[in-house]
């Protein structure tokens, strides 16, 4: 008997220490300067970029162990609240508004070429997806209630503006309804639709040419939706809340399904711990997600979400094709999880 509760113990303890040893390890790679880091891209597990305020981009070719800081030559005074990278040497900036611009590089950041500009009084560019090298879509505010989109066929190169010549009565935001720059990650391309998700005094999910109302904090203009992601067209996470009070965990999170055309929503059992930026997949079940006032994990698809790290980021990215994570955030602040 006491051997099997020798055992027994041995085995309780091993299975705790197991248990903390599958929190991610977070490793600070970049801090210390003065820069708003929003957008990030990994394109594999050496190469990384992000960009910021200040007219700041940061590339890594070596998984993050250097970092060269570049200066966008012409525009030292502009916020780039997104970027998207698809090789060391080619990247893609949203610069937000004043005008809004986007600017690419094919030299690594040594010069960009201006590939989107539209200086229409209260312009403001929000967000990037690319579903492949070659189509994408970017959005923006609300300008008299219509929502910005423009279209790219070409790696970037071009651009069209969709709601040039007349706007759908299903591109119509409410009074207030906006979306937020907070980490390029509101809107996905998919199976040829769009999903994108806004916030302010509503909060809302478009998917399909339809509108679906979130079960998320609105009202306000720091609430409502901040980021979507979406796993192999069928499972998504919506994630958001209050910006001003980023440690409320209340209606931050919502689950979804998407059933041919249709939306099955569901509410997580334990939601994330405080405001959310960023949200991704890891795999169907392993997703992170990370704010001002922390990161959590959640190892169930969304179910129930567990506290990490209390460290700050705004955004959470993973490499394609492989298992490598980074995020960004405040202070210039750049950080690899450990797995």
């Amino acid at each position: 008997m006491r051997l099997i509760k020798i055992f027994s113990l041995s085995i309780c303890t091993l299975t705790v220490l197991f248990a903390k040893c599958q929190y991610p390890k977070i490793e600070i790679l970049q801090s210390g300067n003065k820069i708003s880091l929003r957008g990030l891209s990994v394109v594999n597990d050496q190469t990384i970029w992000a960009s910021g305020n200040k007219g700041t981009v940061a590339r890594s070719i070596d998984g993050g162990k250097n970092f060269e800081w570049i200066k966008v030559a012409g525009y030292e005074t502009r916020d780039f609240r997104d970027i998207e990278a698809f090789d060391p040497l080619t990247a893609i900036i949203m610069g937000v508004d004043a005008p809004a611009i986007i600017l690419k590089t094919r030299d690594g950041g040594k010069t960009w070429k201006k590939v989107l500009e539209d200086s229409t009084k209260g312009m403001f560019l929000d967000a990037m997806d690319f579903s492949d090298a070659k189509n994408a879509v970017v959005i923006g505010d609300p300008i008299d209630q219509k929502i910005y989109l423009a279209t790219t066929k070409d790696l970037g190169n071009n651009w069209t503006k969709l709601n040039a010549i007349a706007v759908p009565e299903d591109l119509i935001a409410k009074e207030g309804e906006a979306f937020f720059a907070s980490s390029g990650t509101n809107i996905k391309m998919l199976n040829g639709s769009l999903a994108f998700v806004t916030g302010g005094k509503s909060s809302r999910l478009f998917y399909a040419k339809s509108w679906n109302n979130l079960s998320l904090q609105q009202g306000m203009q720091s609430t409502g939706a901040n980021s979507i992601a979406i796993h192999k067209n069928k499972y998504g996470v919506i994630v958001g809340g209050d910006f001003t009070k980023d440690t409320v965990s209340f209606n931050n999170c919502v689950l979804f399904e998407i059933q041919h055309q249709n939306i099955k929503f569901s509410k997580p059992i334990t939601n994330p711990h405080g405001y959310r930026s960023c949200v991704i997949y890891i795999n169907k079940n392993e997703l992170i997600a990370c704010g001002t006032s922390g990161i959590d994990i959640s190892k169930d698809g969304g179910k129930n979400w567990e506290l990490v790290s209390k460290e700050s980021f705004h955004v959470v990215q993973k490499a394609p094709k492989s298992s490598a994570v980074f995020l960004a955030g405040s202070n210039g602040r750049i950080a690899k999880l450990m797995f």
